[in-house]
């Protein structure tokens, strides 16, 4: 077994999302996140994961590891970030998104919700409202993204909009997320003093990019044998040497210091 540091930016956004740029086409984003030495993204569209496979498909022959997903919202307007090894599962998940949400978009209110190809052609446009709430209430979504196999992780809980702690009040102490995302503009020691009560959680940062630059803004590096879902699933936990490595942690010195650092 040979562990690496992994780093990944795990929340990013395409067109398909109504308040994505239309520049976030699948080789954009994955020439950018070569660009910024990430490792591994994750392809998290509100409400569906119809353009996960294109940013795969771009990926293709690249040193980039692409996980599909999508970033639900709950019946509380609670942000859930699921991400999976392969699509058969996200598009299961986004079946069962697709089949509790009402409504449908308004392109002048929200913007277009653009489904492409791997080159950026476009191949049609979502008319779901995938900026509004999924009829399932927060627990729910969580077992059923573990029911697929895949990491259910909090979105930038330090937010008050679409935030859990925002939303609730509180994380509730029976749901079963496998870490708690803060968004770019809190670091890791401001949640120490903000969320010291939820120090049992594992924490991460991503970008959330909605655009080019936004990409890698925010990332979490990772000891990891391989950026697989059972591997990110054992660093949350800290099992078998596998653990979130600090800020400054640079490749080559994964030891650097001993602490754990999959609590905050």
């Amino acid at each position: 077994m040979r562990l690496r540091i992994i780093r990944a930016d795990l929340h990013i956004h395409t067109c398909l999302s109504p308040c994505g740029s239309l520049e976030m086409g699948p080789r954009t984003i994955v020439n950018e996140a070569i660009r910024r030495n990430l490792d591994v993204i994750g392809i998290a569209d509100h409400n569906s994961s119809e353009n996960s496979l294109a940013v795969m498909r771009a990926a293709r022959g690249r040193n980039l590891t692409v996980l599909p997903g999508m970033e639900v919202a709950s019946k509380e307007e609670v942000h859930i970030l699921a991400l999976f090894d392969g699509m058969e599962n996200g598009l299961r998940l986004q079946e069962i998104a697709y089949t509790h949400l009402p409504g449908e978009n308004d392109e002048e209110a929200f913007g277009l919700q653009v489904v492409v190809n791997e080159d950026h052609d476009v191949v049609g446009y979502n008319q779901r409202f995938l900026a509004g709430a999924t009829e399932l209430p927060v627990d729910q979504i969580v077992d059923r993204i573990h029911g697929l196999g895949g990491l259910a992780i909090a979105s930038h809980v330090d937010r008050d909009a679409f935030g859990i702690i925002g939303q609730l009040g509180f994380i509730p102490d029976g749901l079963k997320l496998d870490a708690l995302e803060l968004s770019p503009n809190t670091s890791l020691a401001q949640a120490r003093q903000r969320f010291h009560r939820y120090s049992r959680f594992a924490w991460v940062r991503f970008s959330d990019a909605h655009c080019p630059a936004d990409i890698g803004k925010a990332s979490t590096s990772f000891l990891l044998e391989s950026p697989s879902i059972a591997e990110f699933k054992k660093a949350f936990c800290g099992e078998d040497g596998r653990r979130l490595l600090p800020d400054d942690a640079a490749p080559g010195e994964p030891e650097k210091k001993e602490q754990d650092w999959r609590r905050i």
